[in-house]
């Protein structure tokens, strides 16, 4: 299921901790990324589309250029855009687009269990 078709539900607001970003493939950061205006990003880092929309760049393999891949952690963090402030890990919609990542490519993103101690 894409963002596009991604309907939000209660099952949005339920985070699952067995969901770590260190253990996944970084499926959100493939995801389009739509720049507002007030977002503080870097502009070297955003392209505009065909149609007008200000995105956040990616690379040739569709990463988001942000990502720093050797560490896999976002190199603006603190400069990132909304909606990847919004973006909650374990969230309904994160877990959507994992599973959707998972059928596309054939193969299964691991889950690791978060440690609370």
């Amino acid at each position: 299921m894409s963002a596009a078709t991604y309907r939000y539900d209660d099952s949005d607001q339920v985070v699952d901790p067995d969901v770590s970003c260190s253990q996944c493939d970084a499926v959100c950061c493939r995801l389009t990324v739509v720049v507002m205006p007030d977002d503080p990003v870097p502009r070297h880092l955003v392209e505009r589309t065909e149609r007008g929309l200000e995105v956040m760049a990616r690379d040739e393999d569709g990463w988001c250029v942000a990502i720093d891949q050797k560490h896999m952690h976002c190199s603006i963090y603190e400069q990132r855009p909304a909606i990847c402030r919004k973006f909650t890990m374990g969230s309904g919609y994160c877990r959507s687009e994992r599973e959707a990542y998972a059928h596309r490519y054939d193969r299964e993103i691991p889950l690791t269990v978060i440690d609370a101690a």
